[in-house]
Formats: structure tokens, C-alpha cells, sequence
């Protein structure tokens, strides 16, 4: 089959990497472009090309919901945390600060040990978390501990 002759003008930045590429693949230009050009015309792989975007945006978009509502119940558990901390606890006499800060620090310790090992294992309390209740209203419980005889007066409400 005779193939029809086709003239382009092409920008000289364009055509020194026509000219490359051929080089590299040890093939005339003709064949690169014309390779090229079968390739944007071919409606398979522009739609297998977007098929795929469409399923990475698609667990991008999953992953981002993800990372959104878990962000959101971490800050909404240190709020409420925060709120009932200072709420419940009553300031320190004087001469009981020192050995309260000390405690404190030793406490601090032993967490940052704790949830070192955690994060080192793979380990994370948002995983083990039931969240088909959040949007019920319905309190978060534990899978590994749910326990329908719960004793705790938050869950009893």
C-alpha cells in the first residue's frame, strides 16, 4: 500500500526532539510521527487514557475523604477533651505544682513511648474505629472492644 505524502511545519524545539527520539530508536522521523499521529487518533487508547484517570482520581478523591474525616474526628476529640479537661480540673495549690509538673512530664514520656510503638507497628485507634454511627448520632465504639454491656454512663445515653 502506497502511503500519501503529508507535510507539517513543526516548531524547532519540537523537531530537535523528532530528530532525538528518532536518533534513539535508530528509526526515520517519518515512522515517529506517524506513530504519534496513529496514536492520537486511535479512540482506544484516548479512552483507556481517561478510563485510567478517571479510576486514579476517583481513589485520589476516596483517599481525600478519608484523610477529611479523619482529621475531623481527631479535631473534634481534642476539642471535646480540651473543653473537659479544663472543665473538671480544678487548679493546684502552690506547693503541689512542682511535683504535678514532674508527674506530668513522666506521663508525657511514657505516651510519646506508647504511641511510638504504635505508629512503628502500623497500629492506629481511627482504624479501629467503628465510624457507621457518626452519622446517626450513634457514639463511636471500638471494634476490638465493643462490648454491648458497657458499664460507661456516655454510652448508656
Amino acid at each position: 500500500m502506497k502511503k500519501a505524502r503529508l507535510s507539517v511545519y513543526l516548531d524547532p524545539e519540537m523537531m530537535a526532539q523528532l530528530a532525538e527520539l528518532a536518533d534513539q530508536k535508530q528509526q526515520p522521523k517519518s515512522v515517529i510521527a506517524e506513530a504519534a499521529i496513529m496514536s492520537f487518533l486511535t479512540p482506544d487508547d484516548a479512552d483507556r487514557r481517561e478510563a485510567a484517570l478517571a479510576r486514579r482520581l476517583d481513589l485520589l478523591t476516596r483517599q481525600g475523604e478519608r484523610l477529611e474525616r479523619d482529621l475531623s474526628v481527631a479535631a473534634e476529640t481534642l476539642a471535646l477533651f480540651i473543653r473537659f479537661w479544663l472543665t473538671v480540673t480544678t487548679p493546684l495549690p502552690e506547693g503541689a505544682q512542682a511535683a504535678a509538673q514532674a508527674k506530668g512530664r513522666e506521663r508525657f514520656d511514657s505516651f510519646l513511648q506508647t504511641l511510638g510503638r504504635r505508629l512503628a507497628k502500623g497500629q492506629s485507634v481511627l482504624r479501629e474505629l467503628s465510624f457507621d454511627g457518626l452519622n446517626n448520632g450513634i457514639a463511636i465504639r471500638s471494634e476490638t472492644t465493643a462490648n454491648p454491656q458497657s458499664s460507661s454512663k456516655e454510652d448508656r445515653r
